[in-house]
C-alpha cells in the first residue's frame, strides 16, 4: 500500500497577478509525488496577513509534515536540486554553454541548406562567426555593464575607456561580415586586432597576474570565469581572420 504524500502550499494567486514561483512550486511538488493542498491567496491583505501569521517575509511558501520547507529556492533545496547557498558556487559556465551549443547547432543547419553537407568547412567558419555575433548580442544588452567589467582586465580599454564602448561593435561587425563573405578587407583586420589585444590582456590577467576575475565575454552580468572560455573566444577570431585571409589570397 502506497503512501501518499501531501504538501500544503500557499500561493499568490490575483486577478492581475499569479506567482510564478508559486506555480513552479506547484509543479516541482506533484513531479516529486505530492498531492499538493493548494491555497490561493487572492488579495494583498491576505497576503499580508499570512506573512504576519506565519512570520515570513515571501510567498509561495511550501509546508510538508507541518513543517515549513519555505519558498522556491528552498523547496529545490530539500529536493536536492540545488545546494543550499552557502555551499553554491559564485560561477557558472552555463551561458557560454547554452550560446556555443545553439551557434554550433545554427552553423550544422545553415551548411546543411548552403552545401547539402551537415560538416564541412563552412560548418566551422560559421559556428566561428555565429558565436562571434552571439558574444558580441549579450555584451551589447548592457553595454554599460560590460564595459565596466571589461575595463577590469582589458589592456587596452584601460588606457583608452571608449575601447571597452567599441569592442562589441566590432566584434558584431566582424562576424557579419564573414557569415555574408563580404567585405573581409574590414572583418579581416578587426577580428585579428580585437582578438590579438584580448587574447594577451586574458594571458596576462589570469596566467601572469594570477587574478581571479569574471569574464565581460557574454555580458556584464556574467558568472563565467575568466580565463579558458575568454582566451578561446579570442583565438578563435584571431584564427578566424587568419582563415579568412588566407582564402581571400589564394582566391
Amino acid at each position: 500500500m502506497s503512501i501518499v504524500k501531501t504538501a500544503s502550499l500557499h500561493r499568490m494567486v490575483m486577478e492581475k497577478h499569479i506567482c510564478p514561483y508559486g506555480l513552479k512550486s506547484k509543479d516541482l511538488l506533484e513531479r516529486e509525488g505530492f498531492t499538493v493542498e493548494d491555497h490561493h491567496l487572492t488579495t494583498r491583505e491576505e497576503t499580508d496577513a499570512f506573512k504576519q501569521k506565519n512570520d515570513v517575509e515571501t510567498t509561495p511558501q511550501t509546508f510538508i509534515n507541518g513543517d515549513r520547507i519555505g519558498g522556491y529556492d528552498a523547496l529545490r533545496v530539500y529536493f536536492g536540486k540545488d545546494k543550499p547557498k552557502d555551499q553554491q558556487s559564485d560561477t557558472s559556465y552555463q551561458p557560454v554553454i547554452a550560446l556555443f551549443t545553439m551557434t554550433f547547432l545554427m552553423a550544422l543547419a545553415a551548411a546543411f541548406v548552403a552545401t547539402g553537407t551537415w560538416f564541412s568547412v563552412l560548418t566551422a567558419e560559421w559556428f566561428v562567426a555565429f558565436s562571434m555575433c552571439g558574444l558580441a548580442y549579450l555584451k551589447l544588452r548592457d553595454i554599460e555593464s560590460f564595459s565596466t567589467m571589461f575595463l577590469n582586465y582589458d589592456l587596452l580599454a584601460k588606457r583608452w575607456v571608449r575601447y571597452g564602448y567599441i569592442y562589441p561593435f566590432g566584434e558584431g561587425l566582424a562576424g557579419v561580415l564573414m557569415i555574408a563573405g563580404v567585405g573581409l578587407w574590414l572583418a579581416i583586420p578587426v577580428a585579428l586586432f580585437i582578438g590579438s589585444i584580448g587574447a594577451v590582456s586574458v594571458i596576462y590577467a589570469v596566467y601572469i597576474q594570477k587574478r581571479e576575475l569574471k569574464c565581460a565575454c557574454v555580458g556584464g552580468d556574467s558568472n563565467v570565469p575568466l580565463g579558458f572560455i575568454s582566451l578561446t573566444e579570442n583565438l578563435f577570431m584571431v584564427g578566424m581572420a587568419i582563415w579568412m585571409g588566407f582564402k581571400v589570397v589564394g582566391a
